[in-house]
Order: structure tokens, then sequence, then C-alpha cells
């Protein structure tokens, strides 16, 4: 609620607030007035409320006097303006700091708080109050610091706490960046396989596509064409072979005339032969000259496909080079990422580490908070204990003097006598004579003089004889009183004990159908009337809940709508323990659902009767089991009730 602006003025302003520093502050009386009533307080707690509280504030000419006096604004301060505070706050903070000094030391403080000009309550740094009707207390101080000191340290820790929180926040924010990005790079390792694996797919399409095809294909036609010249060639020397024997032949001819029927038809059939080899062998060497322009084309285009093929596996193996090094890449980042992360995990367990170090400080210094406050508490409680003590001195003193001063005015002798009182061996020898017992002995005999002289009656003799008729008669009722009194006794004892055994048997008939109601309205559940543990019936009963033999500890731990089913049931089992002739419920399904509706109708028609009901309810569930419905509505802007014979039932 509070913050201390420096800490060396904890002690001080712990001091100057006293055991203000521990009350309650609430926004109105209403709401201490219910704080008191229903806030189940454990202590005596003081409560402040805003809307009522004044408080006196030391003005600022006095302070600023105050500060003069005592050197200057660092050796005297207003305990209110060492304090940070939410300004709704201030009736408050006024009440407990605002008619207070703050100064550096003793001296200072005596000379503030004395001075005839400021006469205010100064408290130094070390705890020790001046006040100006002339009261100093100080010395030593309890064990374990100032409250105010350890509250800062627990703020700061907190501060540092929240820090550290936000600190690792940013780390695990960094830490999923970082995820994310070994998660990319996963990708990326994912793509690069992916890639590699179409590379290879790729490749292997490539070895089976055209490409190859034509490539070994060309080859083969390469070799072809080489067998096809190699044969032209051969040709072509046949021809020039057939030529020159033809010649060779012809010349025979005309030079040896007489072979000439002998050998021309032999010649003229090797002449026809050699021509039609010839023809056949131009033929074949143009056909085949044919062909081979034809493969010239066709490798020609085979050439540009391989080149085509070629271009496109370089641009592949490009690709699967980049893919190669943003591979390479990743994985260079991969490992960063890796490291990183090493490194922050690192720091999130330290910070942990510290976290968990400074949360058991935080818990221990609330420990010790607790205690320091329990400890105030019972010394405020002591300290207004001998208030109590010391104001009934007081009163005694007083009373006391008052006595004397009467008795001095009773008996004028003891003013004359006084010098003699106590005397050893005297008259009035006070320690011999023991005055208090002798006291007491002279008051009894005093009040007894004036009984007796009361009631003293010079004709009691002449009215003895009548009194003591009026003692026979008085002695003869009483005998008569005490006999019955003791008949009375006796009754009242037989109808204890006949109330006594017919609570017991209504327990047990109202536990029976109180289970057996349960029952019915929730399948599988059973309830019971249980007296406390070593207390009887008599004593009281506690309602028990189970679920297939399952005993629950408390009702709270049933839903609404169960308790809504015990508490109907056990109404239910009181009423059945002497039924009435007619009953009527309002809307008791009303927090139910439709199947314990059901049972509730169910339940009514098996346990009850012997009775009637009249049952307002809004579900069809208990319609269902209603021998006659009537139902309202409106009907041109009036109410109409409508009488149903259920036929269904």
């Amino acid at each position: 609620m509070i913050d201390v602006c420096d800490s060396k003025y904890c002690t001080a302003l712990e001091t100057a607030a006293g055991g203000r520093l521990y009350n309650v502050v609430v926004d109105t009386e209403v709401t201490s007035k219910l704080l008191l009533q229903r806030g189940q307080l454990q202590t005596r707690t003081t409560i402040i409320p805003l809307n009522k509280i004044t408080g006196h504030i030391i003005d600022r000419k006095t302070v600023s006097l105050a500060q003069e006096i005592g050197g200057g604004p660092e050796n005297v301060q207003l305990a209110l303006d060492l304090v940070s505070y939410d300004q709704r706050l201030k009736p408050a903070m006024a009440w407990v700091f605002g008619g207070t000094l703050v100064c550096r030391d003793l001296d200072t403080a005596r000379r503030v708080t004395f001075h005839p000009r400021v006469r205010r309550r100064a408290v130094t740094l070390d705890g020790d109050v001046f006040d100006p009707a002339g009261t100093l207390s100080g010395g030593a101080r309890a064990q374990g610091g100032s409250v105010l000191m350890q509250l800062q340290e627990l703020k700061q820790l907190e501060a540092e706490l929240r820090e550290v929180e936000q600190q690792l926040s940013a780390c695990t924010a960094e830490l999923n960046s970082l995820q994310q990005l070994a998660d990319k790079h996963v990708a990326l390792q994912q793509k690069l396989e992916v890639s590699r694996h179409e590379l290879g797919v790729a490749q292997a399409r490539v070895a089976a596509t055209a490409h190859a095809q034509l490539h070994a294909e060309i080859h083969a036609l390469k070799q072809k064409v080489e067998q096809l010249s190699a044969a032209v060639e051969r040709d072509k020397v046949t021809q020039n072979e057939t030529a020159a024997r033809a010649k060779e032949l012809e010349a025979k001819v005309k030079d040896i005339k007489g072979h000439r029927e002998r050998e021309f038809k032999k010649a003229e059939e090797a002449l026809k032969k050699a021509k039609k080899d010839a023809e056949n062998h131009s033929t074949s060497w143009k056909k085949r000259e044919q062909e081979f322009e034809t493969l010239k084309l066709e490798v020609r285009e085979l050439e540009q496909a391989v080149a085509t093929s070629t271009q496109q596996l370089e641009e592949t193996n490009e690709a699967s080079k980049a893919l190669q090094e943003n591979l390479t890449a990743a994985k260079n980042e991969h490992a960063n990422a890796l490291e990183t992360v090493r490194e922050i995990q690192a720091k999130i367990k330290q910070q942990k580490a510290e976290i968990a170090s400074r949360s058991g400080d935080i818990a221990k210094l609330s420990q010790k908070k607790e205690k320091l406050h329990k400890n105030n508490n019972e010394l405020e409680l002591k300290i207004k204990e001998l208030d109590y003590k010391i104001k009934e001195l007081q009163t005694e003193a007083t009373e006391c003097e008052k006595k004397i001063k009467s008795l001095e005015t009773e008996n004028p002798w003891i003013l004359s006598e006084r010098q003699y009182f106590g005397a050893a061996g005297g008259l009035y020898d006070f320690a011999a004579r023991q005055v208090g017992v002798a006291g007491q002995r002279l008051q009894q005999l005093q009040e007894r003089r004036d009984k007796l002289a009361r009631g003293l009656n010079a004709r009691a003799h002449t009215l003895l004889g009548k009194e003591e008729e009026q003692y026979q008669d008085v002695m003869r009722k009483k005998k008569i009183v005490e006999a019955d009194r003791k008949k009375l006794v006796q009754v009242m004892a037989e109808l204890d004990e006949k109330k006594k055994l017919t609570l017991v048997a209504a327990c047990e008939q109202v536990n029976r159908d109180f289970g057996s109601i349960f029952s019915t309205l929730l399948s599988g559940a059973q309830a019971r009337l249980t007296p406390p543990p070593g207390l009887s019936v008599l004593d009281g009963l506690e309602v028990k809940v189970g679920f297939n033999g399952q005993w629950k500890e408390s009702l709270g731990e049933l839903s609404g709508g169960q308790r809504s089913l015990v508490a109907l049931s056990l109404v239910l089992a009181m009423l059945l323990f002497k039924p009435a002739p007619l009953y009527i419920l309002d809307e008791v399904d009303a927090a139910l659902d439709l199947s314990h509706t059901q049972n509730i109708g169910h339940m009514l028609k098996e346990h009850f009767k012997h009775s009637q009901f009249i049952i307002v309810s809004l579900k069809d569930g208990m319609f269902n089991n209603a021998n006659v419905l009537f139902r309202t509505k409106f009907v041109d802007g009036m109410s109409t009730v409508q009488r149903t014979v259920n036929t269904h039932r």
C-alpha cells in the first residue's frame, strides 16, 4: 500500500506509525462493518474507513520552521513526505503519518520537539520518539529488523522476480524464434533430400529418356554409316573391275574373231551379268547414299537433342549445386541456432535456479513477516492490557484519594494524629494490628449493626404465634410441592425416554425413506442420516451421500443438481413419516434436468400412494406422471385454464 522513498527511513516510519501500520484500510464504514461481521477475523483488528477517517497534517510553515531549527531539510522531514501512496488513500496516510516529523538524530529531534513554535512529535532514524508532552521512548529494538525494511526488500525481490520473468519470457520468445529457425532448417534439409532424390530420379530418367536412346542410336547409325561407306567403296571397286573386264572382253572379241561364236555367249552373259551387277551396285549405292543423307539429318537432329539435354543437365547440376550451397548454409545456420539454443537453455536454467532461490528467500521473508505481524499483534494486545491495568490503578488511586479526603472530613482527628500513623509500638502501629483485616472486620460489624437496626421490631414477640402458624402452613405446602415435583420429574423422565424411542424410530424410518427416495431420484446413488462420531441421534444427524458404494466426505463435493435432489429427498422423507392428504410443490424441478424430473414423478407415484399432490412445473417429464393436467395460457388477452385428463399413464 505504501513505498518508502529511502530505506534509511524505514525504522523511523515504522516507529512513527506504531500499531496503525497494521490497520486495515477500507472504502466505507459499511465495508468495515461487513468485514467485522462476516470476515472471520482471527485477531483483533482496527479498520480505517476512508470516507470517515480524518488526519491532521502538520502545516508547511511549521515544517519549514522545524527544518530551519534542525539544520535543513536533510535533517528534518515530514513523515508523510517520505512515503509514496495512492492519492485515494491520502486520508488514511494523513492519519498515520501526517502528525510526525522524522529527524536525523536525538539532538535534532529534541530541539525540534520542544521548540515553543513547533511542539510536534518527532522520531529519529534509530526509532527514538520525542513527544512534546515530555515523554521519550527508545532503546533496544526487537530482533528481526524493521518490517518496512523487510517489505521493501520483499518488493525489491518481487520486482527482480518480475524482471527475471520478463527476461525468461524474452528468452522463451527467442527460443521459440530459434525453434522456428530450426524447424525451417529441418524443412530445408527435407527439401534438399527431396531435391537430391529428384535429381537422382531425373538422372535415371535422362538415362532412360529418348536422349540416351538417341545417343545410342546415333552411335549405332554411325557404325552403320561406316559399314555402308565401306560397302560403297567395295561396290565402286567391283564396278571398276567389272568395267575393266568388259573392256578386256571387248578387246578380245575384236582381237580374236575365232572365238567369237564360242565365247560370244559367254562374254555376252558375263557382260550382261556385269552390267546387271553394275546396275545393282549403282542402285544399291544410290540407295545407300540416300540412307546416308537421311542418317546425316537424323544425326544432326539427335546432336541438337543431345545439346538440349546436355544444357538441361547442366542447369540441373547448377540447381543441385545451389541446393547443396543452401544445404551447407542451412547446416551452418542450424549449428549456430543449436549453439544459441544451448546458451539460452543454460541461461534459462541459471535464471530458473535464481528464481527458485529468490522464491525461497521471498517465502522465508513472508514467513518472517507473518511472524513479526503476529508478534506485533501480541505486543499490541499486551500494551492494551497494560493500558487497561494502568487506567484501573489510576481509577483506584483516585478513589483512594477521595476516600482519604472523605475520612479526613468525617474524622478531623486524623489530621492531628497523622504524624503518629505507622509508628512502631504506638497506637497506630498498622503493621502489628493488620489494618486490612481490622478494616474488613469493622466494615462487617457496621453493616451488621445497620442491618439489625433496620430489622428490629419492638412488637415482634406479639406476632410470633401468627408467624409460627404461617410457617407450619408454608411447610405443609412445601411438602405438597415437593411431592408434585417428584411426580413431574418422574413423568418428565418417562416422556424423555418415550421421546428418545420415538425419535430413534422416526430417524430409522426417515433414514430408510431418505435412502429409498434418493436412490429412486438418482440411479446408483445412496444416502443416509448418521450421527456425528462419538455422538447419538439426540445430538444431531449428518447427511452422507455415496455413489456406487463410495461415500463422499461432504456435500461440497456434489453438484448443484445433486444437492437439490438430496434436500428434496430429505424433505419428502420427513413428510412421509407422517403423510398429509395433500401436498403443494412449486417448481421443485426447476434446477434439474429431464431425467431427474421424470424420476421425481416416478418417486411420488411409488412412495406417496395415499396422498395427493398439486405440482407447479414447466417440464414434460413431470406432466407425463400427472393424473390431471391444468394448463394456463392467454387467449385474446385473457388468462384461461384448460383441464386435461392424462390417458397415457
